[in-house]
């Protein structure tokens, strides 16, 4: 049964677009479907903060306008259910997300045992997983539809369930992969106890020009690591997980296997961390390169040209992406292109975009296990038509 209304709810969300249209039904199906999820897993993060709650994110649990949001979401859920069972032939996100409301409703009722956000612990971020999916779905799914490119893709595009899995596993384990991070630069600093008066200095600059600083030395690292994982062939078995989406949204940048997450970020944040940067400059960059990196990968289609050689635009990372020869070992820098000029590795023909995207032959297999496990057991030697 549960395998059968998970099949019947992923055809109603990959659904023609002829039955997509305003007025189906379809779209407050899938806001109640989103909205009621919402509200269930923020409740909880409130009820067992202990195993579901980010340590980062205590204050927010800690408000009273904590319990208003969930229940927000659940009202919000169950009356755009209501209006997809009214709309709707197809009746199934609606049931749905009544189904998860009522659920909600349950567990809200219930004495939970509940428990404390204790500082060092690993719970699992279902919190955090429902602002990052909402704060980014809300932002880019409208710009993607206002400004997509010219060729039409859709929201529940093929493999859209993967790449949503990979957002929720980065999500939910963000405090584990945190820590793991933070081994290399906790190791810098017991060695560099006699900086002092440099991180002083540092922490005391303006905080745009610590933002911009963070920026540059950042991009550097993760320059020279993202082209390390290009060509060194069992590097490139990880890597190649990220490049094997075929299709550039919003949601394919969270394509990464863990390893290299834990890898990329232990690199990338030394010198954040070493160096002595005020806590505000560093929250500014997370929240600027994660939108960042959000926005390259978006299917966007802006008119900035101008910015072409000063900054990273979403047209300069789908070249990297793309699948034609010119595109291999291309355009690895994040933010600053004119890093791959000055190491010979730009490339972006004036006014094309690339015609598919992925790795030649595409190598990798489907499912999120099958491409873990990848690396480990491939057979091709490096990033290939």
């Amino acid at each position: 049964m549960i395998t059968h209304l998970r099949r019947s709810i992923r055809n109603d969300l990959e659904a023609p677009a002829e039955q997509r249209a305003f007025g189906s039904g379809w779209l407050s199906g899938v806001g109640a479907l989103v909205f009621g999820l919402a509200g269930l897993l923020l409740l909880l993060s409130g009820q067992y903060p202990g195993l579901f709650a980010t340590q980062v994110l205590a204050v927010l649990h800690q408000s009273p306008a904590f319990s208003w949001v969930v229940q927000a979401c659940l009202l919000l859920g169950f009356i755009l259910a209501c209006a997809n069972l009214v709309l709707r032939r197809n009746k199934v996100l609606g049931f749905s997300a009544i189904l998860v409301v009522l659920l909600a409703t349950t567990i809200g009722e219930g004495d939970a045992a509940h428990a404390t956000i204790v500082e060092g612990t690993s719970s699992m971020g279902l919190d955090w997983f429902v602002l990052n999916l909402l704060l980014t779905g809300v932002l880019f799914i409208p710009l993607e539809k206002l400004f997509g490119r010219l060729t039409e893709q859709p929201l529940f595009r093929t493999e859209w369930r993967e790449d949503l899995f990979y957002f929720l596993l980065s999500s939910v384990l963000v405090q584990s992969l945190t820590y793991l991070s933070l081994a290399p630069s906790m190791a810098v600093l017991h060695h560099t106890g006699n900086w002092g008066e440099f991180r002083a200095a540092v922490g005391s600059l303006p905080l745009w020009l610590q933002v911009v600083v963070i920026m540059l030395l950042t991009d550097f690292m993760q320059y020279w690591f993202h082209r390390a994982f290009h060509q060194i062939p069992f590097l490139w078995g990880f890597h190649a997980v990220h490049h094997s989406a075929q299709k550039m949204d919003w949601l394919a940048g969270s394509r990464m296997h863990l390893f290299e997450i834990v890898g990329l970020r232990g690199v990338t944040i030394i010198p954040m961390y070493v160096l002595g940067f005020a806590d505000s400059a560093l929250h500014a960059y997370i929240l600027l390169v994660y939108l960042n990196a959000t926005f390259v990968h978006a299917n966007v289609r802006f008119n900035v040209e101008w910015l072409k050689s000063w900054i990273v635009t979403p047209r300069f990372h789908h070249w990297h992406h793309g699948i034609e020869k010119e595109a291999i070992d291309v355009n690895f820098a994040i933010h600053f292109p004119w890093l791959d000029k000055l190491f010979g590795t730009y490339y972006m023909p004036p006014g094309q975009w690339p015609s598919g995207y992925g790795i030649g032959g595409h190598p990798v297999p489907n499912g999120y296990w099958k491409q873990f496990f990848y690396p480990f057991g491939k057979s091709d030697k490096g990033p290939s038509i």
